[in-house]
């Protein structure tokens, strides 16, 4: 079962709803902690039975080999001698099946147990060290800031700034404490799939990457990222309610969509005996409240059609009131600081001949050039050159050929271009249903969609596109020289060509999908762009899931299944030809494979005479096949010989051969 993810936008707000997605996250942790202990603690117990049986198989073997047979008389008959060599033999084949199966329980331990351990002590063990440090601050934090609102406005003004200033120091702990966490709760949740299945760790990787930048902008400026769909302004107020036995504040979580002047608040301490819900206000009006009013600080007042008389409510802070009043049109003035809107490039001409020029010298020159793309040039001379290039001016006279400008300042000037355009080239609109389609378990349908949705693009975005794909082609064409594949390429172009309207958590998890997108573009290029689907007016419908998507993995294309090693039985009764056609030649140095005789030898010859003259068989062993044995021993000694030549001979020829 999927989790929604945890946005670090909510560490600051501290929702009841994000507390609740977190205990899911952390539910969620426990149950992979157990399960890895109970793969452990089996996977140790199967290990040592094989170790001990193991051991058991090898002191048989020893004593098997230690055999020595006495004999009446001078010397040895053909059939003593035959039974002494054939324990030898059979001992020595139980001890190459157990050096076999002690190699496999190493690996098995190395590259199953080992691994297991170290996730569970160092990234479990850490996350739950997170989760300690993030429960304390937050405890410190709230106990401090009850103590705080309960603060005579009447105080000396130092006394007051000092409190502030603590609060707001244990304010910025505890949210340092959540985003420190919840990156770690999730990181852990991607990473322990890549201790299990490799291939994942570049998604991995490049979401790590997306999330640790996202991070730190929260950090430098935690209020500037609002999601849509959410509410104007949320967070906790207190407040004032009056009983017939005096006056309390009560703790609320509030939400004010200003569109619609609504106001819900969800009471955070509920009564004994009765659960309250949710309650919602339409706000008529909202004014601060004068400081000598009231003991409190932080107050202002509000009015809504729902309840008669006015509801003082508790802000946080000071600055915390200001957003609230702001939001609700309070009559208190909001001032706000200006802000400078980053100048964007435009998809435009001048944008079209610096990516053609930049194409053309890369596949002129650097075509070739070990990790193209990958390697990532000085910003210094990338920003010199964009600017140099970009200059209203003079804008598109640059010389691609001076030798100021390497392989390497071009390809990231050009992802430069490409990642700061108002708008991606693949566009906000169609973000949505390239991903969904990226993300469906059926490989036609996910290429008959992305080939509907490409042109369903403006026709400039579509011409870009186009450019840039067919130059990417011709880049995996030079991949061995390169080692730059399609898979390689779309991790690097998934972000570039395209990304979400807002900058989330879920938008970062969807990286993996934009990659895929882009794969699926550079790997069906000729189909893609030879001309529109015949139903270009809808994306055809996807067929409907039947099973959970963890068995079906995400995968570009269908995958050959691994050879596997056939183990064949033989038997006496059978031609030698059969067995020739399963036989392999053995490369110098590699051991005889192993092939385990039949269950039963073949039954001896009656030794009452009959009329009967026994039917001639295929000559197995030279100057064996006319005897007749004479007795049960006999024979099965003939079968462990036969066998053990017959396993020598096989290994050395072709399958197919007649010899």
């Amino acid at each position: 079962m999927g989790h929604p993810p945890l946005e670090f936008s909510d560490c600051y707000l501290d929702s009841p709803d994000f507390r609740e997605r977190l205990k899911c996250y952390e539910q969620e942790l426990e149950r992979t902690n157990k399960f890895i202990k109970d793969v452990i603690k089996d996977g140790n117990a199967l290990i040592s039975a094989m170790r001990n049986y193991s051991s058991a198989v090898q002191k048989f073997s020893q004593t098997l080999q230690s055999f020595q047979f006495d004999f009446i008389g001078d010397t040895l008959t053909d059939d003593e001698i035959n039974i002494a060599e054939s324990f030898k033999e059979f001992a020595e084949l139980l001890n190459e099946v157990e050096n076999e199966r002690m190699m496999m329980v190493h690996n098995a331990s190395d590259l199953l147990i080992k691994p297991l351990e170290n996730f569970r002590k160092e990234q479990i063990g850490f996350t739950k060290e997170r989760k300690k440090k993030f429960e304390k601050d937050g405890e410190r934090f709230y106990s401090l800031l009850d103590r705080h609102l309960h603060l005579s406005s009447k105080k000396k003004e130092s006394q007051l700034q000092e409190a502030d200033l603590q609060v707001d120091k244990e304010r910025h702990n505890f949210f340092e404490s959540s985003l420190d966490y919840v990156y770690q709760i999730q990181e852990v949740q991607e990473s322990k799939k890549f201790n299990i299945v490799e291939p994942t760790r570049n998604h991995f990787s490049s979401t790590r990457e997306e999330m640790e930048e996202l991070k730190k902008r929260m950090k430098e400026a935690p209020q500037t990222c609002k999601l849509p769909g959410q509410p104007t302004i949320e967070g906790y107020l207190y407040t004032q309610e009056k009983w017939a036995l005096g006056i309390s504040w009560v703790k609320y979580y509030c939400q004010y969509e200003k569109e619609t002047k609504t106001l819900t608040m969800t009471p955070m301490e509920q009564k004994p005996g009765a659960k309250q819900g949710p309650l919602d206000l339409t706000l008529k009006y909202c004014v601060r409240r004068k400081t000598e009013s009231i003991d409190k600080r932080f107050c202002f007042d509000i009015e809504t059609n729902e309840r008669p008389g006015t509801i003082t409510l508790q802000a946080l802070s000071e600055a915390n009131r200001r957003l609230w009043m702001e939001a609700m049109d309070g009559k208190e003035p909001i001032y706000h600081s200006p802000i400078t809107k980053q100048q964007e490039m435009e998809l435009n001409e001048v944008g079209f001949k610096f990516v053609r020029k930049c194409i053309n010298i890369i596949e002129t020159k650097g075509i070739k050039t070990e990790g193209l793309y990958r390697t990532v040039g000085s910003n210094i001379q990338v920003q010199k050159l964009l600017n140099a290039f970009f200059d209203p001016k003079c804008p598109g006279d640059v010389d691609f050929h001076n030798s100021d400008w390497d392989i390497k300042t071009i390809t990231s000037s050009l992802k430069f271009y490409l990642r700061n355009l108002s708008e991606p080239v693949m566009t906000y609109r169609l973000h949505k249903e390239l991903v969904s389609a990226a993300k469906s378990d059926n490989l036609d349908y996910r290429l008959g969609a992305i080939h509907s949705l490409v042109y369903k693009l403006p026709e400039k975005n579509r011409e870009m596109l186009e450019l840039l794909i067919r130059h990417l082609v011709n880049v995996c064409e030079h991949s061995k020289e390169n080692l730059m594949t399609p898979s390689n390429m779309g991790v690097i172009f998934g972000p570039t060509l395209m990304r979400a309207q807002e900058d989330t958590v879920a938008a970062m998890m969807n990286i993996k999908f934009q990659n895929i997108v882009v794969e699926i573009l550079i790997e069906h290029f000729g189909k893609i762009y030879l001309g529109p689907p015949e139903e270009s007016a809808a994306p055809p419908v996807p067929p409907p899931r039947v099973t959970a998507r963890r068995h079906k993995p995400i995968t570009i294309s269908k995958r050959l299944l691994r050879e596997r090693t056939v183990f064949y039985t033989s038997s006496l009764d059978e031609s030698e030809g059969d067995a020739d056609s399963f036989s392999k030649v053995r490369p110098p140095g590699e051991k005889p494979t192993i092939i385990r005789p039949p269950v039963r030898p073949p039954d001896p010859p009656c030794r009452a005479a009959t009329p009967q003259k026994p039917e001639p068989k295929p000559d197995i062993v030279a100057g064996n096949a006319g005897e007749i044995t004479s007795s049960v021993v006999a024979s099965r000694t003939r079968f462990f010989e036969t066998a053990s030549r017959k396993t020598g001979s096989s290994q050395g020829r072709l399958p197919g051969d007649e010899s």
